[in-house]
């Protein structure tokens, strides 16, 4: 068992969870043997000095985060501050009174997967003014959570190219932290490009080594971590975003992954981490396979492996749809389309009609597809009217039958209907108009 068993959760793409959403989610954490509880978060905490980035977002207000913290306390789980502080800063830096501060203020840095990004995403750290906006938040955000820890992300800048004004600007962030009497942890994906400035860090950093493919170099990363004597977490993920229905055994792999590694190279804990990339489509529904399975894994260790999935997802739902649930879970593997990150279907659906699919996926397989989900939508249909999970499962079915028929203009209309009220069933108003902006149009 991990002496730290976390689940992170992202509020800041686009969908942010009602507070009753939350408490529930912290019920089920607290089902699955979890301690952690952490809400990434970018802009989505209602700053009362910076207004301008979250009024269309619904944020999470200081008297909701204290209201989930004493919730959280209840049930024996730690809520952890969450800001990023360095890199994902986009809702900030696109405004006018931000921009000044980012490294590259009309974008254009090249991600390693030669993406450019349109927007600027990083702080500039040689300005004093940048600094001086962590301190602004972490001010109004830490004195809400009685939890002594807090994560700084700093993760993929992508606009810093020297090592030395990176650490520089962590170090920074780390003395804010303190101030405030807390821990911090960071993504560990940078330094760990240059293990040679890991031995610098402070000894009280907790690093964070986050994978989300099941062929991480777990093992790798913990070393070069236990070699410096850090405290670190090993950070798989539940392969729900971008994915439409998740891929299960992607994500079966990874969990295990991350356990073994951690669980050899002494790791202080395990998080599970559930994203929302590109308007966090997904509903909660797609996460609960990689949720429960990742709770088993932090407290059972190995033998969670052999678990009864389906079993458990029955139990949990409250209705016999973890069959189907694993099933759509797998139609990502068809045609042998297996992308990193993300689904071939995703990919489809996302992307429009210049999209060049992967060859596997012929027409003749996306009609096989298609009957699957459809299918599995008849069969979570039965529930519907009176179980949320069955609901979420019908439209997670919806998504991949547009996918398979991506120039079908009836289907694109019903499911972006579809989409706001799902939507609604846990997830605040705010940003779903950006959410839905991402789905395709006719």
């Amino acid at each position: 068992m991990f002496e730290v068993r976390s689940y992170m959760l992202d509020v800041s793409r686009d969908r942010v969870p009602t507070l009753k959403t939350l408490r529930e989610i912290v019920d089920l954490l607290a089902r699955c043997r979890y301690n952690q509880f952490q809400l990434y978060t970018e802009h989505t905490f209602a700053y009362a000095a910076h207004p301008e980035v979250w009024e269309e977002a619904d944020p999470l207000t200081p008297v909701e985060i204290r209201k989930l913290d004493a919730y959280c306390q209840m049930q024996g789980i730690e809520l952890v501050a969450n800001q990023n502080t360095f890199g994902h800063m986009e809702r900030w830096l696109t405004l006018p009174r931000y921009n000044p501060l980012a490294k590259f203020p009309k974008g254009g840095a090249v991600t390693p997967w030669g993406a450019v990004k349109k927007f600027p995403t990083t702080l500039d750290p040689a300005k004093p003014e940048s600094i001086a906006l962590v301190e602004s938040l972490f001010d109004e955000l830490l004195p809400n959570f009685s939890s002594p820890l807090v994560n700084i992300g700093c993760d993929e800048t992508f606009e810093i190219s020297d090592v030395d004004e990176y650490l520089g600007f962590l170090l920074k962030v780390c003395d804010l932290a303190r101030k405030h009497g807390k821990r911090p942890m960071f993504w560990g994906d940078i330094v760990l490009k240059h293990p040679e400035v890991i031995s610098r860090l402070p000894k009280d950093l907790i690093a964070l080594d986050w994978g989300y493919e099941g062929n991480h170099p777990f093992d790798r990363d913990c070393a070069a971590f236990r070699a410096a004597g850090l405290d670190f977490y090993v950070c798989p993920g539940t392969s729900a975003w971008r994915s439409l229905g998740g891929r299960v055994e992607n994500m079966r792999e990874n969990l295990e992954a991350a356990e073994r590694a951690g669980r050899l190279n002494g790791a202080k804990g395990y998080m599970v981490t559930d994203w929302g990339d590109h308007g966090h489509w997904q509903p909660l529904a797609a996460s609960l396979p990689g949720l429960i399975m990742g709770g088993a894994f932090a407290a059972s260790g190995s033998k969670a492996a052999k678990m009864d999935l389906e079993l458990e997802l029955n139990r949990v739902m409250d209705v016999p749809l973890g069959g189907i649930l694993l099933r759509l879970g797998t139609l990502y593997l068809r045609g042998g389309a297996l992308k990193a990150n993300g689904s071939e279907l995703f990919n489809i659906l996302a992307n429009g009609h210049g999209y060049s699919r992967h060859p596997g996926l012929t027409q003749a397989v996306l009609d096989d597809i298609s009957g699957v989900a459809h299918g599995c939508r008849i069969a979570a249909e039965r529930y519907a009217d009176h179980n949320d999970w069955a609901k979420e499962i019908v439209y997670m079915a919806d998504l991949i039958d547009c996918a398979c028929h991506r120039r079908d203009e009836g289907r694109l209309r019903a499911l972006r209907d579809e989409h706001g009220r799902i939507w609604r069933l846990r997830s605040r108003e705010g940003g779903r108009i950006d959410s839905l902006a991402k789905l395709p149009r006719f």
